[in-house]
């Protein structure tokens, strides 16, 4: 009997400290992911040829979103982490977060954009009793 409580009261530090290290392996893989986001993103920047104002301030606004999402996702990744789980489950925990990274890791390969052909001009057409007039000579 002494035993069971001795364990009862021996566990929850356990459990916690369990979640603890679970949290520090998360934080350490999102600290790398947001390295490898960094590197990648100065690379990119290096391609744009110093002059191109608008290509430099489009590559800066779209790298600035990713960086959002990622520090969201981080947040959102470490919350969960708080939730007590099934030891048995924390490692699947763990690859489901890397795998919910891997899209910031990747580089973004944009497709251009083609754009509309120009619509039909459009011919106004009388309606009810209009006659129209011819323009004069």
């Amino acid at each position: 009997m002494r035993l069971c409580a001795l364990l009862l009261l021996a566990a929850p530090p356990a459990l916690a400290q369990d979640a603890g290290v679970q949290r520090e392996l998360i934080q350490r893989q999102q600290q790398t992911d947001q390295f490898q986001q960094q590197l990648r993103q100065s690379q990119e920047r290096l391609a744009v040829p110093p002059g191109d104002m608008h290509g430099r301030q489009h590559l800066d606004a779209r790298q600035l979103s990713e960086q959002q999402r990622l520090e969201n996702l981080n947040a959102q990744q470490l919350r969960d982490a708080q939730i007590p789980r099934q030891p048995a489950l924390r490692s699947y925990d763990r690859d489901t977060a890397a795998a919910a990274r891997r899209p910031f890791l990747s580089p973004i390969i944009e497709v251009p954009a083609r754009s509309a052909p120009p619509p039909d001009r459009l011919e106004p057409q009388p309606r009810g009793n209009i006659t129209p007039l011819e323009p004069p000579r």
